[in-house]
C-alpha cells in the first residue's frame, strides 16, 4: 500500500479537496482548502484533478514517513521542505521513496501550505467531498500522528512543467480588494471602510479572519438601525459586529448571519486573506 505515516501534524494539518458547494440550503458550509489556488497548483504539478484531495498544514510542523515510492510536492507560501533533513524545494515535484520522511517547516510569511501526491489522498467522503470543516465537524477529523495516508487513484496525464515558481514574498502590509455588499449602506460613513487600516487579531481560523483597528477609529453601523434578521452569508463576506471590528468569512464560515454583510472579498483577495497571520496589517480596497 503506498502512502504516507504522519509523524507530526503541526498547530492543524487537514484534508482538504474544493469543498461541498450546493448544501447551504441545508446549513452546511461549502468548506474546502482555505487558499484554493494554492491547492489546484499543487494537483496540477502532480498531474491531479484539480478537485484531488490534499493536506492542508497551518504554520508547518508537518511531517510524515513514506511507506511506498511516492510523488509529492508542497505549495502556498514559500517555505523549507526536506527530504530526510536534505533540503528540497517546495512548489516542485520530488519522489520520495519508502521509509524517507517528508517535513515542512513554517512558512517565512503566510500560514497555509499544500501537500499534494500524484493520484491524491484517499479519504471519507462525505456529501461529494472530503473537505475536514472545522465548524461543522463535516469530513475527516484532523489529522494525527500515526495517521495512515493512503495514495488514490485521482492522477491524469503528467502537465509539461513539474515546478512553478512561488508567490512572491508576502508583505506584512496587505490591501486586499472587495465588492460592495448587500448592507454597505447600514455603515455610518460606507467610505471608512476603504480608509481605515486594520490588524490581525490571534483568533482568527479556517472560519474567519478577525481585525482589530490600526488606531483610534473602527467602523459605526448607521444610526437608529433595526435588528437584522439572520441572512445567508457568502463565502469572503466582510461582516461587520456591533463591534465596528470585520470578520473576513473564509472556507468554513456559517452560512447565515445575524450583522451586515457591508462587502464580499475578490476570490484572488480571498485566498491572499486565507495566508494572513497575527499581526498582519490590512486595508480593504472597495472596488
Amino acid at each position: 500500500m503506498r502512502g504516507l505515516t504522519v509523524l507530526a501534524t503541526g498547530p492543524l494539518a487537514t484534508f482538504q479537496d474544493l469543498g461541498r458547494p450546493g448544501y447551504a440550503h441545508l446549513g452546511v458550509p461549502r468548506s474546502g482548502a482555505a487558499d484554493r489556488g494554492a491547492l489546484t497548483q499543487a494537483n496540477r504539478l502532480v498531474g491531479n484533478r484539480a478537485s484531488a484531495v490534499t493536506v492542508e498544514t497551518t504554520m508547518g510542523g508537518w511531517a510524515a514517513r513514506a511507506t511506498g515510492f511516492v510523488v509529492i510536492t508542497v505549495t502556498g507560501p514559500p517555505t523549507d521542505v526536506t527530504i530526510d533533513d536534505r533540503r528540497v524545494g517546495s512548489h516542485a515535484v520530488h519522489g520520495v521513496r519508502p521509509g524517507q520522511t517528508i517535513a515542512v517547516a513554517p512558512p517565512r510569511h503566510g500560514c497555509r501550505n499544500y501537500v499534494a501526491v500524484r493520484g491524491g489522498f484517499a479519504a471519507p467522503r462525505m456529501l461529494g467531498s472530503s473537505s475536514t470543516d472545522t465548524l461543522s465537524e463535516i469530513g475527516p477529523p484532523p489529522l494525527r500522528i500515526g495517521d495512515e495516508l493512503v495514495v488514490d487513484a485521482a492522477a491524469d496525464d503528467w502537465p509539461p512543467i513539474t515546478f512553478a515558481p512561488g508567490p512572491p514574498p508576502s508583505p506584512r502590509r496587505h490591501e486586499l480588494d472587495v465588492r460592495p455588499g448587500p448592507r454597505l449602506a447600514d455603515l455610518a460613513d460606507p467610505t471608512a471602510l476603504g480608509r481605515l487600516r486594520w490588524i490581525v487579531n490571534p483568533a482568527s481560523n479556517r472560519i474567519g479572519v478577525r481585525l482589530d483597528p490600526d488606531g483610534e477609529h473602527t467602523l459605526a453601523l448607521r444610526p437608529g438601525l433595526d435588528p437584522q434578521p439572520s441572512e445567508g452569508v457568502p463565502l469572503g463576506a466582510v461582516q461587520v459586529p456591533p463591534s465596528g471590528q470585520p470578520v473576513l468569512f473564509l472556507a468554513d464560515h456559517p452560512v447565515t448571519g445575524g450583522y451586515p454583510v457591508a462587502a464580499v472579498l475578490t476570490a484572488a483577495s480571498l485566498d491572499r486573506a486565507a495566508q494572513l497571520v497575527a499581526g498582519d496589517v490590512v486595508r480593504l480596497r472597495l472596488r
